[in-house]
């Protein structure tokens, strides 16, 4: 350790110890215990800047800080921290967004009377503290530990107003869907340290170099069970893969997502942007030295993630309340970071994860700041007009809507056209399934461009649909200040990696974000990950054609997107026009029936299966069992009472079985013939 890295483990502990103050003394201390998550989360974020800092220098951090088990079959169980470019940018943003999230909730939580404080803001210190620890972690095992944790603080807090009926059952949801993928994840941490003996994702002894050394003929200790080595890795990452897909919500596993609506707006912009859902992409681009080695699971990956972003973003078109649409846009947003992992873009997905964190929270502290004036209602076709009477929220969001939607120069721009040149330029090489998905991401742009706009119109334009849109309800200055701080960040958070301007104009030195992630990550696999997937040399005519093309065609999809909103809902008295669609609107609004299909096949088939197992269960394994005991007993009842205590008894019986043996030898022996 050296300098500010001694102090790494507070920026995890400051957050818990928020917590405890909070569940201790909070109905004592003012504002609920609001102070103490702003302070605390001030200070993480002070520290988060200081080691974001110290790693630029060229210093990591990597090592056990304690062991709670070993020599458990030559595996040690630890917790450490992992101190690394990727890390470290994360702890910025989760920090950052957790700390405004807080400011926020001042406006949002107190101001507008809500009870149980206290309580919420103890769920944002673990939530927090929760998230901070699953980014350090530098073992797989620890990293489970933390992400269920993460998954806990979601159930608390989406059910936070658990006397209504929607929340608990929103909560129960986002609980048992990402349970489901995380049996796959719990299984796969298992097969980690039966295949390699370690769950390190960082130094020479990692299971990341392990699994390379393998696929380079240096096997070593690791186990691969009778497979080959890559199918083996395959195997074992996509078992990983499914928790992954729980928690940042794709498909088909992205159902829990739009009901955690049902948590306040402070919270939903804490899941969205840093924590709950940001943890499945982080995994994946934690664990990129693994998952580079199986191009298999890359594709599937990419596949998965184009498919999320165009199936959720077609939901988004015709959602009439704004944090619903918001919802279905963050779904889609990490289907683009699942499809840049997956199709070779490891700095690009982690980018658009970074501009999608301030853009997102932006957002959704936006539709915050417009439910307060609303007083807490969501529905768009109830507003209209805010335009004039909310300026900061409106240009704020504003900004954010258009870094969303792709339209340059804001930040969502220049990371999700990385995201679209890097899985167009790997597909060029000769693989379908990531040019498939490269197609599915960029239609996907239109949709996102038009749904953005369609709720920025409804919201903001028109005329007045509502007397609270009429009179809205004032919102302070806890509420204003971070949506300012975020509406700058929105705008120009993606001047961290201008790659299409470095191709097209050939202007070095200003993809920082690369230069950054690129040599942190080499230093800690042994292997440059731009070596395990190495660039197509298949260009559409050549590299700045493509980069100008890709960009030029994404660009003109956004922009068409929003057009068309435009001229749809711009207007003074806006129409329902997706009313028009028919059977494809409900089909949409019902999300395709995915819950319906879901409750079918639990009750359809799950349940019948169950059955079958239990009768099986009750019937033949318990019947064999208790076949057996019945027989003895039977036998042990019976027997019993020859037991009598009686001494004659006794007597009697040793008499009559002394005789019963002499006629048996007798007529055995032939005495009688």
């Amino acid at each position: 350790m050296a300098g500010i890295l001694d102090f790494a483990p507070a920026i995890v502990l400051l957050p818990f110890v928020s917590f405890l103050v909070a569940l201790a003394v909070g109905d004592r201390l003012p504002k609920g215990g609001a102070l103490a998550g702003i302070a605390a989360t001030a200070g993480s974020l002070l520290l988060a800047a200081a080691t974001f800092l110290t790693v630029s220098g060229g210093q990591t951090y990597n090592a056990t800080i304690y062991t709670w088990a070993e020599g458990l079959n030559a595996v040690d169980l630890s917790f450490g921290l992992l101190i690394d470019p990727l890390s470290a940018m994360m702890l910025l943003i989760v920090t950052l967004i957790a700390f405004l999230v807080h400011v926020f909730s001042l406006g949002y939580m107190n101001d507008e009377g809500e009870t149980g404080l206290p309580r919420y803001y103890a769920g944002l210190g673990l939530f927090t503290a929760s998230m901070l620890g699953f980014v350090v972690a530098n073992n797989l095992l620890m990293a489970f530990m933390f992400f269920e944790l993460v998954g806990l603080c979601s159930y608390l807090l989406i059910g936070f107003h658990f006397r209504e009926p929607g929340p608990p059952s929103a909560a129960k949801k986002a609980f048992l869907v990402t349970r489901f993928g995380d049996y796959f994840f719990l299984v796969g941490v298992v097969a980690v340290f039966a295949t390699f003996g370690t769950a390190a994702f960082a130094g020479d002894g990692s299971f990341p170099v392990l699994a390379e050394a393998a696929l380079n003929g240096e096997a070593g200790s690791v186990t691969t069970f009778g497979f080959a080595p890559q199918t083996w890795f395959t195997i074992v990452g996509l078992l990983i893969l499914g928790g992954v897909i729980g928690k940042s919500a794709q498909f088909p596993l992205h159902t829990w997502l739009p009901d955690a609506m049902e948590g306040p707006t402070p919270v939903s912009a804490l899941i969205h942007a840093a924590t709950m859902v940001a943890a499945g992409v982080y995994l994946v681009a934690r664990m990129y030295g693994f998952y580079a080695l199986s191009p298999n699971a890359l594709a599937i990956i990419a596949f998965v993630g184009g498919f999320t972003a165009l199936f959720a973003a077609t939901m988004g078109v015709v959602k009439r309340e704004i944090k619903q649409v918001l919802a279905y846009s963050t779904i889609s947003q990490y289907g683009y970071m699942m499809l840049g992992l997956g199709g070779g873009g490891y700095v690009a997905a982690t980018f658009h994860l970074m501009t999608h964190a301030f853009f997102k929270a932006l957002l959704f502290l936006g539709a915050g700041s417009v439910i307060i004036a609303m007083h807490h209602n969501e529905n768009m076709w109830d507003m209209g007009g805010l335009k004039d009477k909310m300026p900061v929220t409106y240009y704020t969001f504003l900004s954010g809507s258009l870094a969303l939607a792709g339209i340059v120069p804001f930040a969502g721009f220049w990371s999700k056209d990385e995201v679209l040149y890097e899985t167009l330029i790997h597909g060029l090489g000769g693989n379908p399934i990531l040019l498939g998905a490269y197609a599915m991401g960029l239609l996907a742009v239109f949709f996102t461009g038009f749904y953005t706009f369609r709720m920025v119109f409804l919201t903001f334009h028109g005329n007045p649909r509502s007397q609270t849109a009429r009179d809205p309800h004032g919102v302070g200055w806890n509420v204003k200040a971070p949506l300012v701080v975020l509406g700058v960040l929105a705008a120009t958070a993606g001047l961290v990696n201008m790659v299409p301007v470095e191709k097209l104009l050939g202007i070095k030195g200003i993809d920082f974000l690369h230069q950054w992630l690129d040599g942190g990550y080499a230093s800690l696999t042994a292997h440059h990950y731009g070596e395990l997937i190495p660039y197509s040399s298949s260009y559409i005519g050549s590299e700045a054609t493509t980069v100008a093309l890709g960009a030029g065609i994404s660009l003109g999809l956004a922009l068409a997107g929003a057009g068309l909103a435009y001229l749809l809902y711009d207007v003074p008295e806006p129409i329902r026009h997706t009313d028009r669609l028919g059977r494809i609107k409900t089909l949409l609004y019902n999300n395709y029936y995915q819950d319906e299909y879901q409750v079918w096949l639990a009750n359809g088939v799950t349940r019948p299966v169950a059955r079958a197992a239990n009768k099986f269960d009750g019937g033949i394994v318990d019947g064999v069992v208790n076949g057996v005991s019945s027989v003895s007993l039977f036998s042990g009842s019976r027997i019993r009472r020859i037991q009598t205590g009686v001494v004659s008894n006794y007597a009697a019986l040793l008499t009559l079985g002394l005789t019963a043996l002499l006629v048996a030898f007798g007529l055995l022996g032939g005495w009688f013939v």
